[in-house]
């Protein structure tokens, strides 16, 4: 990732334009808007552009900044190093990417009867964003585990075998704390917990799990170059700091109203600028984001995951935080690459759940004629196997996949098995249940 240009004091900008050239600095205030083209852009870019209006970079600059600092809010209790307040401003295409999430992840959805609303299969939809989110944020802080073992050692409730398996249990299995707390308030005590449950048996120091962490000697680096790219607050400063973290989460500052998603999205930033841990910032970052949502009310967000799309472009990510650190704090730009974030996450799972319908309308169609009955259970692994004629199936797997008991898991493998869909044989101490040959012909001749 491309460290971001230090943008021009714009101060100096206007103070030399004050002396020098009245006429252009009318011509800038003229032509005050915050956005180009609809993009609030940072000086890095801008600084490649052709200015409008014969300006010149730095006067295109100044007027950007001026318009930018009519509509910017003020949060008094989060301010960075230096002591500066941290501010932001809602210009198109902010308002609508807010309404969009308030419409898609608040309110009632209009979805297939398979979706989110039908108990029967809302499980597995819950269990794939969970999953999901637990592997591409461990993998976005490091985690090296492919998707098909973290799956597996999800569904068998297995062990982790190392520290990326570690890593990536322990995100699951917050997410899943996140759902339980989601009601209750934010407090440091919360903090601490939420990142002992991200961290355990997965820190180079057991001890640093669930505390702040005890020096200063902590950097965020650039990959490539590793070139400081972030220098946390003093730790001294972290208590006081977490305190009005937690106050602004709750809705106690500030005093003007903040859209709920744009405070989950602050929250995020804040505690990861904070970087109050010695490690697992950035998960516990993404969690507090969660929590948020999900207490505002926007349920949808426990079936989506951020993590799958900000994986896709982690470079983005990493530069949404630099422009607002290097232009005067302005949250601006993380809020909308965020919101960005979100939208995308809800048109993956929109995605994925047409494909899911789509899938199982195929297999109930197959299977209509059949004179045996099948469960909503069985229809979900039959179609799956008619996807994946190599697939391994276990009872555990099963149970934890349909939220079921483990006799419940055994009838229904065992029913498949008995009616020639499934093949069972022997992998090590256990059994596994594996798809019949040529099962497609077999559904459509057989029944």
């Amino acid at each position: 990732m491309k460290i971001p240009a230090i943008p021009p004091n714009w101060h100096d900008i206007l103070d030399k334009l004050f002396e020098e050239n009245p006429e252009t600095l009318r011509t800038i205030v003229f032509n005050q808007v915050p956005t180009y083209k609809g993009e609030y852009i940072h000086w890095d870019k801008l600084r490649r552009l052709d200015p409008p209006c014969s300006l010149t970079h730095e006067h295109w600059w100044l007027s950007l900044k001026q318009a930018r600092r009519q509509q910017s809010k003020t949060i008094q209790t989060f301010s960075c190093v230096k002591g500066d307040s941290y501010c932001f401003t809602l210009p198109d295409p902010i308002p609508e990417l807010l309404h969009h999430i308030d419409q898609n992840a608040g309110g009632r959805i209009e979805m297939p009867e398979e979706g989110l609303t039908n108990p029967q299969t809302r499980n597995r939809y819950l269990l794939h964003s969970l999953t999901e989110e637990a592997i591409t944020s461990s993998q976005l802080e490091g985690a090296t585990t492919t998707r098909k073992d973290a799956k597996e050692m999800l569904r068998e409730n297995r062990a982790p075998k190392d520290i990326s398996e570690q890593m990536i249990l322990n995100n699951y299995r917050t997410m899943q704390f996140i759902r339980e707390i989601k009601d209750q308030p934010l407090t440091p005590e919360l903090v601490f917990e939420i990142h002992r449950t991200v961290t355990e048996d997965a820190m180079e120091n057991p001890d640093d799990a669930g505390r702040f962490r005890a020096s200063d000697n902590v950097r965020v680096y650039e990959n490539m170059s590793d070139e400081v790219v972030h220098t946390p607050p003093p730790y001294k400063e972290l208590p006081n700091r977490l305190e009005a973290m937690c106050d602004f989460a709750n809705g106690k500052t500030p005093e003007y109203f903040v859209s709920p998603v744009v405070r989950a999205i602050i929250l995020h930033f804040w505690l990861a600028y904070d970087h109050p841990f010695a490690d697992g910032n950035g998960r516990c970052a993404r969690a507090l984001f969660y929590w948020s949502m999900l207490q505002h009310k926007y349920w949808l967000c426990e079936f989506i995951s951020i993590s799958s799309i900000i994986k896709k472009a982690p470079a983005k990510y990493g530069r949404a935080f630099l422009h607002t650190e290097t232009d005067e704090n302005d949250l601006t730009y993380f809020i909308i690459y965020h919101l960005e974030v979100i939208q995308k996450a809800i048109k993956e799972l929109h995605k994925y759940i047409a494909e899911k319908t789509k899938s199982v309308r195929l297999t109930e169609s197959i299977l209509r004629q059949s004179s045996i009955r099948l469960n909503h259970r069985q229809i979900s692994l039959l179609s799956h196997a008619l996807r994946n004629p190599d697939a391994e199936y276990t009872i555990k797997a099963y149970q934890n996949t349909h939220d079921v008991v483990y006799q419940t898991a055994r009838a229904d493998l065992y029913y498949l098995e008995e009616n020639g869909l499934l093949i069972k044989r022997r992998v090590g101490h256990s059994f596994s249940y594996f798809p019949a040959e040529q099962i497609d012909k077999k559904l459509k001749s057989s029944f």
